[in-house]
């Protein structure tokens, strides 16, 4: 689809999601009342930005069902997130919201390579999270195969993967790393797996990340994008050229804020990821602010999709650390410890104040055959990571390197960092 004719396809269904919202939602007709906007405002996409901004207090302050715009008879389907730091964030799916939500994970493992003769294994957790059952409607959608494993019983898991023929794996990237591991400890050689593609999402992961999988588990690994507020994994997926994350636009409509002034930023500029839902009825997503740092190239792509591509998540605003006034990201400390090989990719970020101070302290680990009783040597590693983390960030960290195995492995999102200061 041409540019003119996306921008004029969102027109029109920005105007019909504007209104919907307004007459079915208490809290959106009040939120565009106290704004000074109304539904008859909206004559094109470029009226956007005359609507309000949705952000996550709004949906935990209106916990569980207070954002739904249709009866709750209406509502097929509930999710919602961990809710690890307060209430969970619930959302609710029509017939067709759910119908629009696989089409758009077809269209990402399409995008893949993925077809009918495909057995993809849906290693995400099931249950209240998108994940798992996001990814599962997406391959029915195809018409491939589904084996719904889930998380954990990662041991099973990979008996599953050899007895059925598994062709892809669909998880977190933390997770795959930690099933590559295991597969080495159980004596098995991914090159006799049939694995040929690697789905992950959920969590930011770096290029180098991508580097380990692939040549870990015999891969081609692809990046899926999503979140729970928006509809779940699909709002975007990588193509065969992985050059950026093309974003079903006619669905979900982004937007790159400043998110200091939030104001819309120049094309190709980074800033924070604003999504309205253009076609989710159950419950709309008006301008929802992600948090997630990128950018958008709206250049059409050698594939042929002219779809928005989206650049790789660098962080989100909201986990990024500021320590001794530097701003840090895990994903910095990940594709650092990517660089050399004998450390393992498991780490664990510590920050604290002692005598108003800030601490940056590190847990890494070294791969087993690097792990010595001499002092030395290990010093020498350790300096090592120092200075190039020193280089990348700014700030000097004090490295502590673990036994082989110390650090937490995840079956879903991985805990890279703890912030003790926000409990003082």
């Amino acid at each position: 689809m041409s540019r003119d004719a996306m921008r004029e396809l969102q027109g029109e269904k920005l105007k019909r999601i504007v209104r919907h919202a307004y007459e079915n939602s208490p809290f959106y007709r009040t939120r565009f009342d106290e704004h000074g906007v109304h539904p008859d405002d909206i004559k094109s996409i470029d009226d956007i930005t005359r609507l309000p901004f949705t952000i996550k207090k709004d949906l935990r302050d209106n916990y569980p069902f207070g954002l739904m715009a249709v009866p709750m008879s209406d509502i097929i389907r509930l999710h919602a997130s961990s809710g690890t730091t307060g209430k969970p964030i619930v959302v609710g799916y029509t017939r067709q919201d759910l119908d629009n939500w696989s089409e758009a994970v077809a269209r990402c493992f399409t995008a893949f390579g993925l077809g009918k003769s495909d057995l993809v294994q849906i290693s995400y957790g099931y249950g209240l999270f998108t994940g798992g059952l996001g990814a599962h409607d997406g391959v029915q959608k195809i018409g491939a195969t589904v084996i719904p494993t889930s998380s954990g019983n990662t041991q099973k898991q990979i008996q599953l993967m050899q007895d059925f023929g598994s062709t892809a794996i669909a998880c977190t990237p933390s997770y795959a790393l930690y099933m590559a591991e295991t597969i080495r400890k159980m004596g098995i050689d991914a090159r006799n797996l049939k694995l040929r593609i690697g789905i992950f999402g959920a969590e930011p992961w770096t290029a180098e990340m991508r580097r380990e999988l692939q040549e870990q588990l015999g891969i081609k690994a692809y990046d899926i994008y999503g979140l729970t507020e928006i509809s779940g994994p699909g709002v975007g997926g990588e193509c065969e050229c992985q050059n950026g994350t093309h974003i079903w636009e006619d669905l979900f409509y982004p937007e790159i804020i400043d998110p200091v002034t939030l104001q819309p930023v120049e094309p190709g500029q980074k800033g924070e990821l604003v999504f309205t839902t253009l076609d989710k009825w159950g419950m709309p997503m008006i301008r929802y602010r992600t948090r997630d740092l990128t950018s958008l190239n709206y250049d059409i792509c050698d594939c042929g999709r002219t779809c928005v591509r989206m650049g790789k998540i660098l962080g989100r605003s909201d986990d990024m650390m500021i320590i001794r006034g530097v701003n840090v990201f895990p994903s910095q400390i990940e594709s650092i410890l990517l660089e050399f090989p004998e450390y393992e990719p498991y780490f664990l970020i510590e920050v604290d104040r002692v005598n108003n101070t800030d601490t940056f302290d590190i847990q890494v680990e070294v791969k087993p055959e690097f792990y010595t009783d001499q002092i030395n040597l290990l010093v020498r590693l350790r300096q090592r990571l120092t200075s190039r983390i020193q280089s990348v960030v700014g700030i000097q960290p004090n490295i502590r390197i673990v036994q082989p195995g110390t650090i937490e492995r995840s079956t879903g999102k991985a805990k890279r960092a703890i912030d003790h200061r926000k409990f003082e």
